[in-house]
């Protein structure tokens, strides 16, 4: 069985419904399929939920009755029946009153979990109705009896995989499974959601647990390109990516996946395939656990990035310098994206800068501290391994005319980073893909 995801726009209209319908049973082999929340739902469900923290429930309603006006026109141009009409019509009736409930009670982060759940609720029963209308054997399995995650707010893996089983072999025989993304439940049974990599990481959780033959992310692109193709021209899709290499990319800016959230697929050995809803019959990229040796894949950058810098001859080569440095990150719970160091300094990046002050006010304590802000990280990725002479300096050579302040290298086999100014980013992208790829 294989694994589909589906994220909001290629559920955002109805005739996107429809299309996503006709592309999940166009060859009759049997699915279990993840959807988002249609696409400026969960937005407006955030909407609604600041209105309810901020004590006013007329602008609530306001948003409430404006999605369920939405919601009720889909209807009429999703369903060709008024049996399947009425029955979606009194479905979507009950979740928008059970919307409006909550602005008539105490409004927690646990009250809003829930109502940001609703989305992908919304979207799974309006496609399994539309399913079920076109006599299609399909239905629709809770995320919430399925999902969850444990104390530490991360998937619990061994109850995904039990649950999912167990969910499976309740309900044999049919063709598709429908579930939601997204949503879960805590260790408390409270409703929640998986943050990090959303939709994609409830598909790659449940096709890990169930060993999926493949786990495909539909998306709007052609796969991953070897280059941010809203900034670079005449990119080209990647065919084929190693689960480290994909990961590289998705950490340092590549939109289409989240980081994390091909973990669970890269320990189980169960490949990710990205492909487009718009055309779904290119390619796309299939990412599994074959590396192809003597290759540059890609290029990507990551926005918003800070340097800092800390000089301190003194204090350097102390013993525990560096642990004490480390510390103060782990304080403010701020991740270090690079770090370099010499004799009398050292510098990192980081791209959270809601603790900077703090941050800086700590380092001084040690050394002086320069800030740099607007800085860009570009990073290469492929077989990058020590045994292929030249590619390190392929990369540098394509940004002689830049300035750059920093570089990483053997950190990881799969990946060289350059940081940059971000004034610089579109002409770096342009060099890096001149010289590794044309």
């Amino acid at each position: 069985m294989k694994v589909l995801k589906f994220g909001g726009t290629s559920v955002g209209t109805p005739q996107r419904m429809k299309d996503v319908s006709a592309l999940i049973t166009s060859d009759g082999q049997p699915k279990l399929v993840v959807l988002s929340a249609m696409s400026g739902t969960t937005n407006t469900l955030v909407e609604i939920s600041d209105y309810l923290y901020k004590k006013n429930p007329e602008g609530a309603y306001s948003l409430i009755g404006q999605l369920e006006q939405k919601y009720l026109a889909h209807v009429t141009e999703l369903y060709q029946t008024d049996e399947w009409r009425e029955r979606t019509t009194i479905f979507l009736k009950e979740e928008f009153n059970y919307l409006r409930s909550f602005t008539k009670s105490l409004f927690t982060s646990f009250e809003e979990k829930a109502i940001l759940a609703q989305g992908e609720i919304i979207s799974t029963n309006m496609v399994t109705n539309y399913l079920l209308e076109q006599g299609v054997n399909a239905i629709l399995l809770s995320a919430l009896d399925m999902i969850r995650t444990d104390k530490n707010a991360e998937p619990d893996f061994n109850y995904i995989r039990e649950r999912t089983t167990a969910q499976l072999e309740a309900n044999p025989g049919y063709d598709i499974y429908i579930t939601q993304g997204f949503i879960c439940r805590n260790a408390y049974g409270e409703i929640d959601n998986l943050l990090r990599g959303g939709s994609d990481y409830t598909a790659c959780l449940i096709g890990a647990a169930i060993h999926a033959d493949e786990i495909q992310i539909w998306t709007d692109i052609d796969g991953m390109h070897n280059n941010d193709p809203r900034v670079v021209e005449h990119t080209e899709p990647v065919r084929q990516l190693y689960f480290e290499e994909a990961a590289e990319l998705a950490y340092f800016g590549a939109k289409i996946l989240h980081p994390t959230c091909i973990q669970p697929a890269k320990f189980a050995g169960v490949p990710v395939r990205l492909l487009n809803t718009m055309d779904p019959h290119a390619p796309g990229t299939i990412i599994n656990n074959e590396m192809q040796r003597g290759t540059i894949k890609a290029v990507a950058a990551k926005d918003n990035i800070t340097c800092i810098g800390i000089q301190s001859s003194r204090m350097l080569l102390a013993h525990g310098f560096l642990r004490k440095v480390f510390e103060i990150f782990e304080t403010y719970k701020t991740s270090i994206d690079m770090i370099c160091t010499s004799e009398v300094g050292v510098s990192v990046t980081i791209d959270n800068t809601s603790n900077l002050q703090a941050i800086k006010d700590e380092l001084k304590k040690y050394g002086t501290v320069t800030i740099e802000e607007q800085m860009c990280i570009v990073c290469v990725v492929g077989d990058l391994a020590t045994q292929n002479v030249g590619f390190e300096t392929r990369a540098c050579n394509a940004l002689q005319e830049i300035p750059v302040r920093m570089i990483s290298y053997g950190g990881s086999n799969h990946n060289i980073s350059f940081l940059v100014n971000a004034s610089d980013k579109k002409r770096t992208l342009q060099a890096l893909s001149n010289t590794l790829f044309d």
